[in-house]
């Protein structure tokens, strides 16, 4: 079976634009900066291991409080 470089290119590109797209969603509900959560997550993509820990860690941190919340605990 041959694996070609432009097929294993395609996965690679594939895979970034996940991570990149979760990284985003993920970073914009439990970060005050969703952008540098994106950019640290398609940086990552490209060892896919530590892109699995940093998405782990996203999912297990603690949404941020909204704003309709804040205002009724005051």
């Amino acid at each position: 079976m041959n694996i070609s470089a432009t097929l294993l290119g395609e996965i690679m590109v594939v895979f970034v634009l996940l991570i990149g797209a979760l990284s985003y969603y993920l970073g914009r509900r439990k970060t005050q900066t969703p952008i540098a959560a994106t950019v640290i997550g398609v940086l990552l993509a490209l060892f896919p291991p530590f892109a699995m820990v940093y998405l782990i860690v996203l999912v297990c941190k603690k949404d941020l409080a909204t704003q309709s919340v804040s205002q009724k605990a005051n």
